[in-house]
């Protein structure tokens, strides 16, 4: 009897430190994530429109990171139980609306003028923030709801 009873502690044990980590791991990929957006934005800032077309390719390949998240994101919903996925369905559609709202203000970076470039770029810094807020929120979400 004391070995099942030690047993059974030392498994409660292991099994409230392996959760620790997990929350450990996921505040840990949520900073650096954040700290990816922060560059990001600071990147953004800090182009002139004689750069308009690096600025143009920069957002592209941050575009094209983001579509790779909504789909990872897409994916591991659509494993999940049926709570989760109608949960997740509102959330999903909203950074699919701030993704085709970025892609938005890439075409007007596209066509912005010398004397546009300024208002066109903050408009669209300040998308990109709010979509990558957006998707560290959804992140946050998943992982209290979702085991990784």
């Amino acid at each position: 009897m004391k070995n099942i009873t030690l047993l059974v502690t030392f498994l409660s044990l292991a099994a409230f430190t392996m959760g620790c980590d997990k929350a450990k791991i996921t505040a840990q990929q949520i900073d650096k994530v954040q700290e990816k957006t922060a560059e990001a934005a600071q990147d953004m800032k800090d182009y002139t429109f004689a750069q308009k077309s690096e600025f143009v390719e920069k957002m592209q390949g941050q575009l094209a990171e983001l579509n790779r998240d909504l789909d990872q994101l897409t994916v591991k919903i659509e494993k999940s139980s049926d709570t989760i996925k109608a949960e997740a369905q509102p959330r999903l559609q909203g950074l699919r609306e701030q993704v085709a709202q970025l892609n938005k203000q890439l075409d007007e970076v596209k066509n912005a003028t010398e004397s546009t470039w300024d208002s066109v770029k903050a408009t669209a810094k300040k998308a990109y923030e709010a979509t990558k807020i957006g998707f560290n929120q959804a992140r946050q979400w998943m992982s209290d709801k979702i085991a990784p």
